[in-house]
Formats: structure tokens, sequence, C-alpha cells
């Protein structure tokens, strides 16, 4: 059974939910949580490459086929990564995408 819209995008707010508390922490161990996040930026991507690409259109700021690229790239170059591409994704990008979700899903209600 398929996820629906409205559970991928509560997926993405968990998994960005999951890597703001990882950088919380980031200095305690950088590979471990380097790769606690890299983990977290895969779900992203996955969960925003199910969505019906109509529910996006209302957020064109976010560059949503970048974040499934990334995805990609997290999932088939992971010996390529730079740490700090991740660590500035987390912190950049992560709070930019939150609020754009949080956006698409108060549609839902």
């Amino acid at each position: 059974m398929s996820r629906n819209d409205r559970d991928r995008l509560c997926d993405v707010l968990v998994a960005c939910s999951a890597i703001r508390s990882y950088l919380a922490r980031a200095d305690i161990d950088g590979d471990l949580v380097f790769d606690a996040i890299r983990i977290r930026l895969v779900e992203v991507g996955e969960a925003i490459k199910d969505l019906d690409p109509k529910q996006l259109e209302s957020e064109p700021e976010v560059p949503w086929n970048d974040i499934a690229r990334m995805r990609d790239f997290l999932t088939h170059r992971y010996f390529d990564t730079a740490h700090s591409i991740v660590f500035t994704t987390a912190r950049n990008d992560i709070p930019v995408l939150v609020a754009a979700v949080e956006r698409l899903l108060s549609r839902f209600e």
C-alpha cells in the first residue's frame, strides 16, 4: 500500500526534526552525526520523490528537483559526499523546507 501525499509530507517533517536534533549534538561525534543527517536527507528526498508534483507547485521557491537529486547522490555516491555540503544543507536549507512543508500540510486540514 502506497503512502499518500499527506503521509509523505509528515515523513519529511519527522526526518527534518531528527536532523535538527542531530545538529544540536554535532560536536559530539562528527562522523556519527554526519551519517545520521545523511540518511535523514535520503529519507527527505525519497519522500519528496513520491509526492504528486502538483502538490509542490504552490511552493516554487523550494528546489524540489534538487532535493530529489541530492537523495540520488547521497544514495549512490556516498564516498563522494562532502561533510560540509551535508552540514550546510542541514543548517541552511532544512528550516526553509520545514516552513514550506508545514504550509503544504495546512492545506490538508
